[in-house]
């Protein structure tokens, strides 16, 4: 009985270690997929302000036509410029 239990709190030694190592490689893998979440939202955010770039350039080569869409553009990147400018002086 006794060599029994024995056995028994090594599988269930054994079965902890396991799922310890897996609960560890979980976590890592977690990490891994998080900075690399982190890396594709800035690919993300840099890949839209040269889309509204090259969007800004295309109103303005294209004259008249779309200049109401160029004001819009550029009204809002004053806006932009102005905000950064008022937090850096607070």
């Amino acid at each position: 009985m006794i060599e029994k239990l024995r056995q028994r709190i090594q599988e269930l030694i054994s079965a902890y270690e396991t799922e310890k190592q897996e609960h560890n490689r979980l976590i890592s893998e977690l990490e891994k997929a998080t900075k690399l979440n982190e890396t594709y939202k800035e690919q993300i955010t840099e890949l839209e302000r040269t889309i509204d770039n090259l969007k800004l350039a295309d109103a303005f080569k294209s004259g008249n036509a779309d200049n109401t869409e160029a004001r819009k553009k550029i009204d809002k990147l004053i806006k932009e410029i102005d905000k950064c400018i008022t937090l850096m002086e607070g």
